[in-house]
């Protein structure tokens, strides 16, 4: 004969309590789920409109090959190649001195910039306090060589470059790949 007791208030309350974390962890994770797809979807639904052309409202910002437009040049010189970068500064938008960057293969050295402009100093929502160049027109200028001082041929060589908008957009880093030989003249 089996004898039955009943169970205690408190054994049927910890049964309950424990079911309760799952509970609690199931609802959380639903709520966190939906939050972040509503999240990513008004975040792309934002940057989309940042620069839709759509006719019935003018775009916000300029796509970045319309804010700024650079381009590169090259000329041979006595102990190497100079290299030009042309900046086409849209007003309303400035272009980081820092960010300005090359790189380039090993046994290849480049003289530091010098500017065709006199950069501003502002206080940039992104960065803090940095040096901008706000101008129409900027040109950077450096040299380029080789270490054995031989010339070179089809020099792999990337431009890296940010700029931002006045209106509080910061374009992603830019990249620009190009070629260049490198002449040494006698």
């Amino acid at each position: 004969m089996s004898i039955k007791t009943p169970k205690s208030k408190s054994t049927i309350m910890n049964k309950q309590s424990a079911k309760k974390p799952y509970l609690l962890a199931i609802a959380t994770t639903a709520l966190m789920t939906a939050l972040s797809m509503t999240s990513v979807a008004t975040q792309g639904a934002g940057l989309g409109e940042l620069f839709s052309k759509n006719s019935a409202q003018q775009s916000k910002f300029l796509p970045v090959d319309k804010a700024f437009q650079v381009t590169s040049r090259t000329k041979a010189v006595t102990k190497g190649t100079q290299l030009s970068i042309v900046f086409n500064i849209t007003p309303g938008h400035y272009v980081y001195k820092d960010k300005l960057t090359l790189s380039f293969p090993k046994g290849i050295s480049a003289a530091p910039f010098t500017f065709s402009e006199s950069p501003v100093s502002i206080n940039d929502p992104t960065f803090g306090k940095v040096v901008v160049f706000t101008q129409k027109t900027i040109v950077a200028t450096t040299m380029l060589t080789t270490k054995n001082g031989k010339a070179a041929k089809n020099v792999p060589v990337m431009i890296g470059w940010q700029g931002c908008a006045k209106a509080g957009l910061c374009y992603p880093p830019e990249k620009i790949k190009t070629t260049l030989n490198i002449a040494v003249k006698r």
